[in-house]
């Protein structure tokens, strides 16, 4: 049996309910395909539409798409406005001002809150202390910075007075953060004393001034300061100024500074094949387009919502969804820090409990491990707490395994909730592949049907387009307003990456691997291009066969890579994690072939894992995201050499070389 065919055999579908059709702001299949169609019959009517209805400009654009330097299109060129007068100033004018915009959690559960007024005010302040500061439109600033109320004003500041921000995530080592500071050429870093972390205090400051002494970081002119913890750090005199300090006295009021709809909002530095870092570079109009439309389509936002994406602000899910999107459409959003198992494996349970949470959007990586924990630990299930608040659940970050979609649904969102597996990326700045949940059927492991108006296909190495059924590469057809403009410095690498002259040189590559429904014309993911198996000439999905391991009532969470192999070309290595103790010895030997035969039950012989491997975890950066790229390194049985201070739990590694025959 190939792949594709067992992909395509999930039957269980779930309709939205009637109930929350009626109240959903796109209702309805119809009207789904009623925003489809508009957008197939005049594009550029379609999108200039929606910019005119949801954004404030202050100046109005006239072109809606210039393609004459394809593929560095360019949305709304002429128009003018500021993203962060949209997301504040808007809502205050708008008798909002006494709403609240931010609930934060701390670490160690205190619970800040702060109004659309005050959030106005805090980030004015610190918009005029960087104008002090010399900062001034089109200045990159790198933001190193916990999850915090002032994360977000930090990133509002920025673009309240034109300056480029690029939030480096705090997990990230010195180097790391050498890198982007170099290649952005940034003249300012924000960053903080430490950051709370699991009931931990980790430094910061520290390895913001490790990284400016490893050399190319000459346009640094200071350092910002956030007294987060009261930990040591050590102030350079001359270069480094404390936050509070320098708020001091600072107005109340910013007029912004009004930028083109293509001026760059942010940079934010994704990992390449080459191994030096992207500087994918957003705009301003164009993304904020995407942003408030998928928040009020995709997570159908309404007035009295409390939103919760758990992302940090280091990734772009943390800036459409947790800096920019809640906040455009004037929305109450959670802010959190620390980590979802602190103190105890019910933590996000209690946080929607006591904020009355209504949307959630998570992690399957967390989902994963939360199912484990609550197996372990029965008190902390989220059946143990009152999550009668939620109405909507989301998914993103990679394709989510049907088995964990269902615990979702059922344990979580009580069987009634919709749920969105959102499929987008860093690159097109909102979600591209989604369920709307009060028009489309779910399957669960399916992302579903594209967001109006994005023409997604799936084509073969030629780019031409292949028949439902067919799995190959999952390419958007057209331009659309939130996508990536360059990367930061290499415009030839942006063109090389995403639209490949062995595609024609016209289509955007998103790396992905996926397959349609026959039936249904439903998008699944198959896993990124390179994690696509071929065995004996049969196309496997990775995500596949880790959704077939979880599915086995034993399995917690599961990653599968590919080895060469000298007669089938690639032989398949499963890491597993189980939800009880590791086994070893022949209890281990025993478990691997029932798993091996699970898999060959659940999708053919064709996909049995040809070596098992248990571990206590996965290696995970401080994120969450699995490295696979470490686990293809241990299945070919070679050494690790490469810099692995971005994992949680590096010490997993030599556990996970143990092989099972």
């Amino acid at each position: 049996m190939s792949s594709i065919e067992s992909v395509l055999q999930e039957n269980r579908i779930f309709n939205p309910s009637p109930e929350f059709v009626a109240q959903a702001n796109v209702s309805g299949m119809d009207a789904y395909k009623a925003l489809c169609a508009e957008a197939e019959a005049d594009y550029e009517g379609y999108w200039g539409r929606l910019a005119r209805e949801n954004i404030v400009w202050k100046q109005p654009f006239t072109t809606v798409l210039d393609e004459s330097k394809a593929p560095f299109y360019q949305w709304f060129p002429d128009g003018k406005l500021n993203i962060s007068w949209n997301c504040l100033d808007k809502n205050v004018e708008a008798g909002l001002g006494d709403k609240t915009a931010i609930i934060f959690e701390a670490d160690k559960g205190e619970v800040t809150k702060v109004t659309y007024r005050e959030l106005l005010s805090r980030v004015a302040k610190f918009a005029n202390a960087l104008k002090g500061l010399g900062v001034k439109k089109g200045d990159r600033v790198i933001i190193y910075l916990p999850m915090s109320i002032e994360g977000v004003v930090a990133m509002q500041a920025c673009a309240r007075i034109g300056a480029i921000h690029s939030v480096v995530f705090g997990g990230f080592s010195a180097a790391a953060l050498r890198d982007r500071i170099e290649d952005a050429g940034a003249v300012l870093i924000i960053t903080a004393d430490e950051q709370c972390r699991g009931g931990k205090n980790i430094p910061l400051k520290p390895a913001v001034d490790e990284a400016l002494t490893l050399g190319g970081c000459g346009s640094v002119r200071n350092v910002v300061v956030y007294q987060r913890s009261g930990g040591p750090a050590n102030m350079v005199a001359g270069r480094d100024l404390w936050w509070h300090d320098l708020v001091a006295g600072q107005s109340e009021t910013c007029e912004p500074e009004w930028v083109d709809a293509e001026h760059p909002l942010f940079l934010l530095y994704t990992s390449g094949s080459t191994g030096k870092p992207k500087g994918v570079q957003h705009s301003t109009g164009g993304y904020l387009l995407l942003a408030i439309l998928t928040m009020k389509w995709t997570f159908d936002i309404k007035p009295t919502d409390v939103f919760w994406c758990t992302a940090d602000i280091g990734w772009v899910t943390g800036h459409t969804y947790g800096t920019y999107g809640p906040l455009a459409c004037g929305g109450t959003e959670i802010v959190f820090e620390g980590v979802p198992t602190y103190p105890d494996a019910g933590r996000f349970w209690k946080m929607i409990q006591t904020h009355k949470a209504s949307v959630f959007y998570t992690a399957p990586t967390a989902i994963r491990a939360l199912i484990k924990l609550g197996e372990g630990h029965p008190e902390h299930h989220p059946e143990k707490y009152d999550l009668s608040s939620l109405r909507l659940l989301g998914t993103v970050g990679e394709p989510i395994n049907p088995e964990a979609w269902m615990w979702y649904h059922e344990k979580v969102g009580g069987g009634r909730c919709p749920i969105v597996d959102t499929w987008w990326q860093t690159e097109t700045g909102a979600h591209m592949i989604t369920p709307l949940p009060g028009a489309t059927p779910t399957v669960p492991g399916s992302c579903t049907l594209p967001f109006p108006g994005i023409m997604a296909a799936i084509v073969d190495e030629t780019g031409h387009e292949l028949e439902w059924g067919k799995g190959g590469f999952l390419v958007i057809k057209r331009p659309w307003p939130s996508m990536i403009r360059t990367i930061w410095g290499d415009p030839e690498r942006y063109r090389k990456n995403y639209y490949p002259e062995e595609l024609g040189g016209k289509l955007y590559l998103a790396g992905d691997g996926s397959v349609r429904d026959p039936k249904t014309g439903y998008f699944t993911i198959m896993g990124r291009i390179d994690d696509v198996l071929n065995v004996s000439g049969h196309r496997l999905g990775t995500m596949e066969i880790e959704s077939a391991l979880v599915s086995n009532p034993l399995v917690a969470e599961a990653a599968v890579v590919g080895k060469p192999h000298d007669i089938k070309g690639e032989a398949i290595v499963a890491y597993v994690v189980l939800k009880r103790a590791r086994p070893v010895g022949e209890e281990a030997k025993q478990l691997a072939n029932d798993l091996r035969n699970h898999v060959a039950h659940e999708i053919g012989p064709i996909a049995k894992p040809d070596e098992i491997r248990f571990g206590d975890n996965l290696p995970k950066t401080r994120s969450g995201k699995i490295m696979r790229r470490l686990l293809r390194t241990l299945a070919r049985g070679e050494e690790i050499t490469s810099d692995v201070s971005t994992l949680e739990n590096p010490a997993i590694l030599d556990q996970l070389k143990e092989v099972v025959k």
